[in-house]
């Protein structure tokens, strides 16, 4: 079946199913195919997607994917659960971010287009046949191969209904580290597409370096569980959790600090380490050991990404810091927030 002929609105009830959706054709004949699998439960309710492999070198959610469609009974089971466990389907066959069909990052070109490339295609059949059903997106992310993030929910962080949905929802996910990102949201991400419909969403992040660890997909498995039972999709009460460390930022993994010259980087900062304006964050070295360049902080801040892979060319992204959240939102607690969700799918 083609993604064009899915109405998920008109899934039947009481029902698992997993589909091999076409997308379009490949060059060497055949189809490139979405994976989706699908839960409804016996009474109307939410509709929750869940995507994972957006980038094709982040396995941490393909493996939560996994383990929560073996949670999902039908009959525990109110509203929808849609779930993508690899959305670039071409990048993931080549472990690589992008796609080698034609060069693209799924997570900068939604809504895509129909008559566009692989990419751009996949971005608007998503759009289209899943987050417009949605009444929330999870979109599980990692550092993938090159970046090295602390695990993480991040939300959009404004004060509109959009907003306070998004965030509380992040809050019962449970992740340890909290990141809100005041709107705009820069446009082509999932979390953009869905803004644009009014789908309330949320992401993660994990330090990923091509490994999907076990912390990690424990605490995306018991998140998108969480959520579940937060959107009332299941009746046990979410699980508690620490508090997180809730921070600000734009959270644009584009606009970093980047590398002045090719060579070796060692990274002189921790994860989540404070720093302040002008310390010295991180070196690049050549073959024979000596510094080529420093890189100094240019405001204070959290270090909320570093790279993970030591070599480097000039333009690659380094370091990010980010700041705290004002105490008006780590004060707000889940239940404040909540809002009722639409039940008509």
């Amino acid at each position: 079946m083609h993604i064009a002929d899915l109405d998920v609105t008109t899934l039947e009830r009481r029902r698992q199913e997993a589909f091999l959706l076409d997308i379009s054709p490949r060059t060497e004949g055949g189809w490139w195919q979405l994976p989706l699998l699908t839960a409804t439960g016996a009474e109307p309710g939410p509709t929750l997607v869940v995507l994972a492999g957006v980038h094709g070198d982040e396995y941490e959610g393909v493996e939560a994917i996994h383990r929560i469609a073996a949670k999902a009974s039908p009959t525990d089971l109110r509203g929808t659960l849609l779930m993508v466990p690899v959305c670039n389907v071409a990048a993931y066959a080549t472990a690589t971010r992008n796609s080698p069909v034609d060069s693209l990052n799924l997570a900068r070109v939604f809504p895509g287009s129909e008559s566009g490339t692989l990419t751009q295609q996949i971005a608007h059949w998503l759009t289209v046949n899943l987050f417009s059903a949605a009444d929330f997106l999870i979109d599980l992310h990692s550092a993938g191969v090159v970046g090295d993030i602390p695990t993480l929910a991040g939300y959009v962080h404004s004060n509109d209904s959009v907003g306070r949905r998004s965030l509380a929802a992040a809050r019962f996910f449970g992740a340890p580290v909290l990141w809100g990102h005041p709107p705009p949201v820069p446009p082509g991400r999932t979390l953009s597409a869905a803004l644009d419909l009014g789908v309330p969403c949320l992401y993660t992040e994990a330090p990923g370096a091509g490994r999907a660890r076990p912390q990690d997909v424990d605490c995306f498995t018991r998140g998108v569980l969480n959520v579940m039972r937060h959107l009332d999709m299941l009746e046990e009460e979410p699980e508690s959790s620490p508090p997180p460390l809730h921070l600000l930022g734009d959270g644009n993994m584009d606009e970093v600090m980047s590398a002045p010259a090719p060579g070796y980087f060692r990274a002189r900062v921790e994860l989540l380490e404070e720093v302040q304006a002008g310390q010295l964050v991180g070196t690049i070295h050549d073959p024979l050991g000596d510094s080529l360049a420093e890189l100094h902080a240019e405001k204070d801040g959290i270090v909320i990404m570093r790279r993970g892979l030591h070599r480097v060319h000039s333009g690659d992204g380094l370091i990010h810091l980010t700041g705290r959240a004002e105490e008006s939102y780590t004060a707000t607690t889940p239940s404040i927030v909540k809002e009722q969700l639409t039940t008509g799918n």
